[in-house]
């Protein structure tokens, strides 16, 4: 159940409160002989992806469209109906865009609804991949607004996905999630409803694609999973429209990460498998690497160890291919190291600790940015504790704990508290001193 983000945006510009929307609904039905009763609290259940009964959905329609004096369909507050072909345009790239763009806004406004969202699993998790991977394509996105669309404007969008993404690497997802999430409703949504050509228009979703990326890691790194999804879900659909099949593997690669967290291994391997597939020549070195890697993660935990070791000879060579200067910005943070530390991560889940821990030693001494360099640290000490080596797992997680300073991050507050365990369980030499140091950062909240 997703919520219901095209009503909470009608309700905002309409200017009614849920109770108000209830007492109209009740003042509506009773006009049709209908004695209804409903309360706000039904109308905060219909936001949160409750469908309302019988003739209520048309009559918020009515209730509406009185309130702005134009017509308003169950297609426009989110309600068509299940199953029924969808009107003209209701699927259309402007209809995605106004569904879009309702997101940002309830997201910006902190709407609990949305926030609280579980991923979806299944079907509706593999639909928005298998629409990207096939036809129809977009044969033209340019459309007719009030501003017209300049490279300057798309210059913009470029530099604020990089500046979101240096934030996000030093401060961490909860701290730069609703900065982006601003920037996506002033700036962004004003362009995609603007004026422009076809060229310009590829361009102009290429760019804001890329941004709506990054408010989906910031949101996956806050511990919103299904708003996560529903960002990446976004940026795929942009991809598509931008013409970059690259950008698109990006995304999916996105996607794969969040399974493997999420414990859903064979769709994990299902969408790298998808991205490597669609993406054919337009993936590159780095993202493939990416890709293999997070593979054999997943074979890995399915227990699968002929195939993780297949996937970590594919992604060793082509980690070997990848040539700085001539990768998107996107694929930036695939730094050195980073497949030494998803290869370790699959080599500890067979059970081989010394080959884990030669990965993971080779990661940390790689240069990594901050927020990289407290995972490969929290990698290591683990396979420092299993193999037994107590003192030097203590001193790496000392290192861990004094990086992870001033993130605000719940996922590497979860390598913290991994990682605590661990040395608690240990109960070697001066563990104890290095649980306290995670304690003191765990202690501030977020």
């Amino acid at each position: 159940m997703q919520p219901n983000t095209l009503l909470d945006a009608i309700l905002d510009e309409a200017g009614i409160s849920h109770a108000g929307l209830a007492a109209h609904v009740n003042q509506a039905g009773k006009a049709r002989g209908l004695a209804l009763r409903y309360e706000h609290t039904a109308v905060a259940r219909w936001l949160k992806g409750q469908r309302p009964r019988g003739q209520v959905p048309d009559l918020i329609c009515e209730v509406l469209a009185a309130r702005l004096h134009r017509p308003v369909t169950l297609d426009d507050i989110g309600l068509g109906v299940p199953g029924r072909p969808a009107p003209p345009g209701a699927t259309s790239l402007s209809g995605f865009v106004e569904r879009a763009t309702a997101l940002w806004r309830s997201d910006e406004q902190q709407r609990p609804h949305l926030l609280g969202a579980p991923a979806v699993t299944g079907t509706p998790a593999v639909m928005p991949v298998w629409e990207w991977e096939n036809p129809p394509e977009d044969v033209d996105v340019s459309r007719g607004g009030r501003h017209r669309v300049s490279m300057s404007d798309i210059g913009v969008l470029r530099a604020a996905r990089s500046h979101y993404e240096q934030m996000y690497r030093k401060a961490g997802g909860v701290a730069t999630r609703l900065r982006i999430v601003g920037f996506l409703n002033a700036e962004a949504a004003p362009l995609l409803r603007g004026s422009y050509t076809d060229p310009t228009g590829r361009q102009l979703h290429r760019a804001t694609g890329g941004l709506v990326a990054i408010a989906g890691i910031c949101a996956y790194d806050s511990d919103a999973h299904g708003l996560a999804q529903r960002y990446f879900h976004q940026a795929l659909r942009l991809a598509k429209a931008s013409g970059d099949r690259g950008l698109g593997a990006y995304v999916i690669a996105l996607l794969v990460n969040q399974s493997l967290f999420i414990r859903e291994y064979r769709q994990a391997v299902a969408f790298a498998e998808a991205a490597l597939r669609a993406a054919g020549r337009h993936i590159t070195p780095a993202l493939a690497s990416d890709l293999y890697a997070m593979q054999a993660k997943a074979y890995a935990h399915l227990g699968d160890g002929s195939s993780a070791l297949s996937c970590i000879r594919r992604a060793e060579v082509a980690a070997d291919r990848i040539r700085r200067g001539h990768e998107p910005d996107e694929t930036g943070y695939v730094q050195p190291g980073l497949v030494n530390v998803q290869v370790a991560e699959a080599l500890l889940s067979l059970g081989d600790l010394a080959a884990a821990q030669e990965h993971a030693a080779a990661a940390v001494g790689s240069p990594a940015h901050d927020r990289g360099r407290v995972h490969r640290l929290a990698i290591l000490s683990q396979i420092e504790l299993r193999q037994g080596n107590a003192d030097q797992a203590v001193a790496t997680a000392v290192q861990m704990a004094e990086q992870a300073r001033g993130m605000e991050s719940q996922r590497l507050r979860d390598r913290l508290r991994a990682v605590r365990e661990h040395l608690v369980r240990s109960g070697g030499a001066g563990t104890s001193e290095a649980a306290e140091l995670i304690d003191g950062a765990l202690r501030v909240p977020l």
